[in-house]
């Protein structure tokens, strides 16, 4: 069965970190382009991060830019993103992508 799963999420305090991985069963993640969005509630899906298949080139959203990072290990078939200094609206469903397969989503919640 091809699949993404996400993992990592969880309850954070603003200022906290989080590391999502995201890890491809059933295909190999080498070629792929891989992307994290995320849903806020009563909100569209937005495009966080992505990366290429090469790894050499990222992309990121502005609200995320310099406190986000997204990588890869095409070894072990997981791509990850490190989110720092959360922020109340970073709290989302995260969901990882590749072409036309979607992981389940992870649960984001940044809370004091």
């Amino acid at each position: 069965q091809l699949q993404l799963v996400e993992s990592g999420g969880g309850l954070v305090q603003p200022g906290g970190s989080l590391r999502l991985s995201c890890l491809a069963s059933g295909f190999t993640l080498d070629y792929y382009a891989i992307g994290w969005f995320r849903q806020a509630p009563g909100k569209e899906r937005e495009g966080v991060s992505c990366i290429r298949s090469s790894g050499g080139i990222t992309n990121y959203a502005d609200s995320v830019k310099g406190r986000f990072t997204i990588s890869r290990d095409n070894a072990k078939n997981t791509v990850y993103l490190q989110m720092n200094s959360l922020k109340p609206e970073d709290t989302a469903v995260y969901y990882c992508n590749a072409e036309i397969y979607w992981g389940q989503g992870t649960q984001v919640t940044v809370s004091s």
